[in-house]
């Protein structure tokens, strides 16, 4: 095995070697200065990958408003989404090939001029395409923290940070519609965008200044086949979702030659990835059995946490009487449950090793919170659904930190761009399919219902999409708005309940984890992992900045 694979940089740039020991480890349970201010860094960067769609979302009427386009409203997401997902194994790739520092901080600047040119936008044109280049460099952000995080920390110590993570994620999704309301409101849709600007040049200059890996440099040829094939693959599957059941049928020609050419393109990916001396998916991190169940389940976490997000504020906004910014706030017991989990989940990880149990225990909460979920109706209080709310919300805590945690220590230190990208595209496609899906079935029920209770009128009115304005409902009739708040309830009853079936398969995946110990726990003989892709090494915590 070669220093690349098994290695861990040292403050003054040279490699320590697995075998040798750790290079001067600072005590148990504390780390340098230094490395905890590259962490900081690194949410920064994460912070403005989560908060940016939240912003934007809620700037979108405004920004449609003064810029016209309403047909093209759903490409200003889509153009950010497709050019995110397709972007994030090459990054991954590069980071590893090329060092992980300087890629990480193109994809910052990237991230940041698409920013800029989104807020000087002059019609919906120019946004869409600026929006694709930010979707450019926001690929990169969320890979690369990751990847750093997996080179600075080992797994077994790794655990104390998940709460960390978790509060920037819970921050992103109640301060993003405040933050954008706000913004909106005050100075204008362009700083939607323009607040990234400040953010992205504090991270910019804090990993420059405090952020100090070893510099590599390969001579391998980059596997631009690959990266397109995957490319294409990638595009079409997240079109599929988007487009499926809103802009054309499901079974109409469009969606179904986007999914022949993504078979295509992912079948010629896999005979290409086969045969280059550096493919940017390297194919062999799948035959571990850990990252093949881990990347599993964080694509079905995905699907039932992103297609759940998105139904629960409506639910709220429609059947509770919640204002888009108090729905927000609203679910407080569901990001507190899931920062509070994981900060206990990685701790104890930290201390004894053991993850498996979260991973199980972490799939029955998510499916009984999903079941939960799916008895609400019209007559649900606001405290019992934050009850319900609260036990996804332990399950995604115990989940989400502890997969990606499982995944790179899965994979060898050379892969882990590559499968720390893997993770994150797989619970990206996750969270495209849900929506689209959970969308789908949400929109049948509650036409049906709407049928069902009053007739062709309400067949006219969900017509064209079942969702509407929440202050357009408030001037309903009240038998209408009665129906429509049951066809509501009705719509996210089904959603939650096809959720809670989907989840029991990441329950059932879970069981078959291995429990790996991970690297830089306790020295211990050299012992491999199964399909020998990941050797436990011996290095603690040591100096890396």
């Amino acid at each position: 095995m070669g220093k690349s694979q098994n290695a861990t940089p040292t403050g003054d740039g040279q490699i320590a070697e697995a075998g040798d020991g750790p290079p001067s480890a600072p005590s148990a349970g504390k780390q340098p200065a230094s490395v905890r201010m590259v962490l900081f860094a690194l949410m920064i960067a994460m912070l403005l990958a989560m908060l940016d769609n939240m912003i934007v979302g809620t700037a979108m009427p405004t920004i449609v408003g003064e810029l016209g386009g309403l047909e093209h409203l759903s490409w200003v997401v889509t153009a950010y989404t497709l050019a995110t997902a397709a972007s994030t194994p090459i990054w991954g790739k590069l980071g590893d090939m090329y060092g992980r520092k300087g890629v990480f901080l193109t994809s910052i600047v990237l991230f940041l001029i698409g920013s800029a040119l989104s807020g000087m936008a002059q019609d919906m044109g120019q946004l869409i395409g600026f929006r694709a280049v930010q979707g450019l460099g926001a690929g990169g952000l969320m890979v690369g923290v990751m990847a750093i995080i997996g080179d600075l920390i080992p797994p077994r110590e790794r655990g104390k940070y998940q709460g960390m993570m978790a509060g920037v994620m819970a921050v992103a999704m109640i301060g993003g519609p405040l933050v954008g309301g706000t913004i909106t409101d005050h100075l204008g849709w362009r700083w939607s965008f323009y607040i990234n600007l400040p953010l992205g040049a504090i991270a910019l200059i804090m990993v420059t200044a405090v952020l100090h890996l070893p510099k590599k440099r390969s001579q391998t040829r980059i596997d631009y086949v690959g990266a397109a094939l995957l490319t294409i693959g990638i595009t079409s599957l997240v079109l599929i979702t988007t487009w499926g059941g809103t802009e054309y049928d499901w079974l109409s020609g469009q969606i179904i030659g986007l999914g022949i050419l993504g078979v295509v393109a992912l079948v010629a990916f896999v005979l290409v990835e086969r045969k280059v001396s550096e493919p940017v998916l390297p194919l062999h991190i799948f035959r571990n059995g850990n990252f093949s169940l881990v990347t599993l389940i964080g694509f079905l976490v995905g699907f039932v946490m992103f297609g759940s997000m998105t139904f629960l504020p409506l639910f709220q906004q429609t059947v509770q009487g919640a204002s888009a910014t108090n729905s927000g706030l609203l679910l407080l017991p569901m990001l507190l449950a899931m920062m509070v989990v994981s900060l206990f989940a990685g701790r104890v990880t930290t201390q004894t090793g053991k993850y498996k149990i979260f991973v199980v225990v972490g799939g029955a909460c998510i499916t009984v919170g999903l079941a939960l979920l799916s008895l609400m109706d019209t007559d649900t209080t606001r405290f019992t659904s934050g009850v319900y709310m609260a036990v996804l919300g332990a399950g995604m805590g115990f989940l989400m930190q502890t997969t990606m945690l499982i995944a790179q220590n899965s994979v060898e230190m050379k892969d882990m761009g590559v499968g720390s990208s893997s993770a994150t595209l797989f619970r990206t496609i996750g969270g495209s399919f849900g929506v689209a899906i959970f969308g789908a079935i949400f929109t049948n029920q509650v036409q049906s219902t709407m049928v069902e209770r009053i007739g062709k009128a309400g067949e006219k009115m969900t017509s064209g999409g079942a969702q509407m304005d929440p202050k357009g409902l408030a001037k309903l009739p009240p038998m209408i708005r009665d129906a429509y708040d049951h066809a509501v309830a009705t719509g996210t009853h089904h959603v939650f309940l096809w959720g809670a079936a989907v989840s029991i398969i990441g329950f059932a995946a879970a069981w078959f984890l291995k429990e790996v110990p991970l690297r830089g726990g306790p020295a211990k003989p050299a012992e491999s992992l199964e399909g020998g892709d990941a050797p436990v090494d011996r290095v603690a915590v040591a100096e890396t900045v």
